[in-house]
């Protein structure tokens, strides 16, 4: 950290804790040529994330949209509500860990039904129908056999 005395580059550590609001850490810091004692605030740095949609357009990610489009696959299942939140922070934390400003909605919503066949088969069925537009009976069975298939091997181990 620059000194703002001196301008030398290397400074120490002295004390941290948080400040007052607790989203911040305050820092007072010695300069190593100066020694001159200074502080300073750490912040964590977010990202913005933006959804990439299949026509170009460009909008900001909307976990509550996310979870929202979860809660509707599920309707009238027998699926916690803490089970899809809990699904919603683990697909927001693996889009946001991927250190990407950019993310395509095609990305999103192949994980949103990675976790729906994981947590409900009726809900990821649905989620699929809508995101994947089964135009046909012949599309929702092709999808219906996969899923069979998968769980008898997953039966079999």
């Amino acid at each position: 950290m620059k000194c703002p005395f001196c301008g030398e580059m290397d400074s120490k550590v002295v004390e941290s804790r948080p400040a007052e609001d607790g989203s911040r850490i305050r820092r007072r810091r010695e300069c190593l040529r100066c020694k001159v004692r200074f502080t300073t605030y750490e912040t964590v740095e977010m990202i913005p994330l933006i959804v990439v949609k299949k026509d170009g357009s460009r909008e900001p990610f909307d976990r509550q949209k996310l979870l929202s489009s979860m809660i509707k696959a599920c309707g009238k299942r027998p699926v916690a509500y803490e089970e899809l939140e809990n699904a919603a922070d683990a697909i927001e934390s693996e889009l946001s860990n991927a250190l990407e400003k950019e993310v395509q909605s095609l990305r999103v919503g192949e994980l949103v039904m990675d976790k729906l066949q994981r947590i409900d088969d009726v809900a990821y069925i649905r989620y699929a129908s809508v995101y994947r537009q089964f135009s046909d009976i012949d599309t929702f069975m092709k999808e219906l056999n996969l899923l069979m298939r998968k769980r008898n091997r997953e039966d079999k181990e």
